[in-house]
């Protein structure tokens, strides 16, 4: 697998980026003005200054908290919380790119080509299409347990994902392949509904099936869901309008995540991903338990039952995604240990295909 990484740091791009949209931003604030907006939504720039150090240290990009707090803390639509969440992260998430990218650090280059090409196809199709249906209360229930999925599979198998090094090395063709259905998939079912999600799962698929290090991961996360962001807020504003509300959110909260995510890419360096990853965990386990309360009347024994099924489902899938790494991986002990959760599943077969490659 190919890993992009050239040699020499080149900040002052990230350094040039940055003062442009500063300048941008005073003109919209003092041109314009609207200081009073930017006033008025302080809370929300305070709760992304958390948000935006999580989007750059972690897979999880800065709606993932910006979403809850708007929803569930705000008592804000779920439909506000999806088109802030596109709003916020294009900043957010492109500056902790561009950052990533000046500091020319390693990323997943195959897969991550395919994903940026998946949901260039995936989520436009997804908002057109998709994301009209899904109703507010079905969309916090998606969030909810996508992330509480996730942040289950963290507390449980930290010490395992934090350990990689490097990455399994499979044919460049294979996962240029795997990372144009994740950006497709991911792109058209999870970004388009919930703002999020594309870097969660092709972080997933780089750490359970490609057992890449964090240091790799992470970056490639960050870099896509940068780009989803970007040409999700682009679609939106060009053809379907956002939520009233964004605009304001916004101009409190860009200028704290344009500075917090970048900080968190490089601070992360200092203290490790570890701690993060596990604080982070938590906080998207516990907004599926909040969700889950909230909602309870609403949902119904049914809609508990079902969420809770859809939870066991995808845990049960991570667990089948880091089988087969660590058979393609060539971890014989692991795989013996995960046969259990392949039911189905041809272990020689797949050994035998990844011994031909």
């Amino acid at each position: 697998m190919t890993i992009l990484q050239p040699p020499k740091p080149k900040l002052w791009i990230w350094f040039l980026t940055l003062a442009g949209f500063y300048l941008v931003w005073s003109w919209l604030v003092f041109h314009d003005g609207q200081w009073n907006e930017v006033v008025t939504h302080w809370p929300m720039a305070a709760a992304m200054a958390i948000g935006s150090y999580a989007a750059g240290s972690t897979p999880m990009g800065g709606g993932t908290v910006g979403f809850p707090i708007l929803v569930l803390l705000f008592g804000e639509s779920a439909e506000l919380g999806r088109d802030f969440s596109f709003a916020v992260q294009s900043i957010g998430m492109s500056s902790a790119a561009i950052f990533i990218l000046s500091r020319r650090q390693p990323l997943a280059g195959a897969m991550l080509k395919g994903a940026l090409l998946g949901i260039t196809i995936g989520l436009p199709l997804g908002i057109f299409l998709v994301a009209p249906w899904v109703p507010g209360l079905h969309i916090k229930i998606v969030f909810a347990v996508v992330w509480g999925s996730f942040g289950l599979l963290h507390l449980w198998r930290i010490g395992e994902i934090a350990s990689h090094e490097g990455m399994t090395d499979f044919d460049e063709h294979w996962d240029h392949k795997a990372g144009f259905f994740v950006g497709l998939l991911a792109g058209a079912a999870v970004v388009s509904v919930s703002g999020v999600g594309v870097d969660m799962v092709l972080y997933t698929v780089l750490v359970l099936l490609c057992r890449a290090d964090l240091k790799i991961a992470i970056p490639t996360s960050v870099v896509i869901m940068a780009y989803g962001s970007v040409l999700g807020i682009f679609t939106k504003l060009a053809f379907t309008g956002v939520q009233p509300g964004v605009y304001g959110n916004w101009l409190a909260a860009a200028p704290v995540v344009a500075l917090g995510a970048p900080l968190g890419v490089f601070v992360v360096d200092l203290i490790g991903r570890k701690p993060t990853l596990i604080v982070v965990a938590v906080l998207c386990v516990g907004q599926l338990v909040w969700t889950l309360v909230q909602e309870s009347q609403s949902l119904g024994v049914l809609g508990l039952t079902g969420s809770i099924i859809a939870v066991v489902v995808f845990l049960l899938g991570f667990e089948k995604l880091r089988a087969w790494g660590a058979v393609l991986g060539g971890d014989d002990v692991l795989a013996q240990t995960t046969q259990s959760s392949l039911t189905g599943t041809n272990l020689a077969a797949i050994q035998e295909d990844s011994s031909s490659k």
